[in-house]
């Protein structure tokens, strides 16, 4: 049993899975970062300095700073403005994603093959003979060259 598992874990696809889980984790890091730290003050200078990780609505009532500050007080809150930050995540690293499947299939792209010869008929048999055959195959009658 020990050795089945070692033999299914080093499977190429098994490994190439678990790069990509590692690597696709540290990736969502950087976009997480990139939105939080660098699109989402941009967005809320522009917008009225607006920090959009405070935004949201009381379903207590009360008014409260922060989130933090409601969720101290045990109000329930939608916190639509971490909603946001999350569907910009979501949609970078989506956009980041079908970039790289592009790029691949681009580069996984080859020459289509050439169309397979459509085999003539023999007249005599009516069987499919090679293009380049002098004699059917199946009634050996003479067939004449194609030009």
């Amino acid at each position: 049993m020990l050795q089945e598992f070692k033999t299914f874990i080093m499977k190429g696809n098994v490994l190439d899975l678990a790069v990509g889980v590692i690597i696709g984790a540290a990736f969502g890091k950087i976009v997480n970062s990139a939105v939080n730290d660098l699109i989402m003050p941009v967005v809320g200078l522009a917008l009225g300095k607006v920090d959009f990780s405070n935004l949201f609505i009381s379903l207590k009532g009360g008014e409260y700073a922060t989130v933090a500050a409601a969720k101290a007080a045990g109000a329930p809150t939608l916190n639509y403005g971490i909603f946001l930050n999350t569907t910009l995540d979501f949609l970078i690293m989506a956009l980041v994603i079908f970039m790289i499947i592009k790029a691949a299939n681009k580069v996984r792209k080859t020459e289509e093959p050439a169309p397979a010869p459509v085999p003539r008929e023999c007249p005599f048999c009516k069987s499919a003979v090679h293009d380049e055959a002098s004699r059917c195959p199946h009634c050996t009658s003479q067939l004449n060259a194609t030009a």
